[in-house]
């Protein structure tokens, strides 16, 4: 079958709309005889009426009418063909959906979000805030196309590439008394705790570090962010257990212990191992891969924070500065 002719459509499109011959012909700058056969070849080629003419009126059949949507939908593809193209022109290079924690779009992500926004203006960036269970679940389904996530994972159809070794640490009240240097299960399952949504991965890898301590005691207040946990805390209504990058700057009101065993909370980036790797989807990977660059310095800062932490009066313990 030869190869459906844009023009007839439009001129299809045009009688109907103006349901008039003679209109159809003054708005596309053709002659009367040139829209007839327009119309006649289409309905030569399909076997079907497609106008009925009623006096000077001319109004679709029905199959007229399925015509025209169709072709709406055809010229709508072609316009956005047509506008793509144009913005590859004027130095488009693609679009990249980024799915994230919240933590990691709080505190990770901000600078190299600029950074590419300065560097690649024809870069179009699309993030989304999506546990890490969903986040999983999109790169697979290919609805998302990059992922920052908290470790650990298992899937075979994805490529995972650690990137900041970090640990949860626990937070208190600033003047919370009697607070141990370092914070046990057994001592975390007596206090009241602020814990993540249950959705979230920090609150399955809290779950099991206190799993031969389980049931809770008392029943944990689950919040969705971890500045609303901070504030939480902060205000005297229990603990909370949260990457030690969100205390990585000196908090007068809250007081940070590190916690025995240690809880590593490793952030990482994953996508598809069949993905295609398209100019816009390299340039995004490599920043987001400029993430690796502090792995290096992490037990260096981890050990800082740790010094600082047994240096400060108990009660009024701050997170040491992050370096860089």
């Amino acid at each position: 079958m030869r190869s459906l002719n844009l023009d007839q459509l439009r001129t299809l499109m045009e009688v109907v709309a103006l349901g008039n011959f003679s209109a159809a012909a003054r708005q596309l700058n053709l002659t009367q005889p040139a829209i007839s056969l327009h119309v006649r070849e289409l309905e030569q080629r399909y076997g079907v009426r497609l106008i009925e003419r009623m006096g000077r009126r001319a109004q679709a059949t029905a199959p007229g009418r399925e015509l025209v949507e169709h072709a709406g939908r055809i010229f709508a593809e072609c316009a956005a063909v047509e506008a793509t193209m144009r913005r590859f022109r004027d130095g488009w290079i693609g679009s990249v959906h980024i799915g994230t924690t919240l933590t990691a779009l709080t505190y990770e992500l901000p600078p190299i979000l600029r950074r590419l926004r300065s560097d690649y203006p024809g870069v179009d960036l699309l993030v989304t805030n999506l546990s890490t269970r969903d986040s999983v679940d999109s790169i697979m389904n290919n609805t998302i196309d990059l992922a920052l996530v908290t470790l650990p994972i298992k899937a075979a159809r994805l490529r995972i590439t650690p990137l900041r070794p970090e640990t949860l640490v626990a937070i208190f009240p600033a003047g919370t008394p009697d607070i141990p240097d370092v914070v046990t299960p057994d001592y975390v399952v007596r206090q009241s705790l602020v814990l993540e949504h249950t959705r979230g991965a920090v609150n399955a890898l809290v779950m099991h570090w206190l799993s031969k301590h389980l049931p809770l005691l008392r029943k944990p207040m689950h919040l969705g962010t971890v500045e609303a946990m901070k504030r939480v805390v902060a205000s005297h209504l229990g603990m909370s257990i949260v990457p030690d990058v969100s205390v990585a700057e000196p908090l007068p009101d809250i007081a940070v212990r590190p916690l025995k065993p240690a809880l590593p909370c490793t952030l990482a980036l994953i996508e598809h191992r069949n993905k295609l790797n398209e100019p816009a989807l390299e340039i995004v990977r490599n920043a987001l891969l400029e993430l690796r660059a502090d792995c290096a310095t992490a037990p260096v800062r981890r050990d800082a924070r740790r010094r600082a932490s047994s240096a400060t009066p108990r009660g009024t313990v701050k997170a040491a500065r992050r370096a860089g």
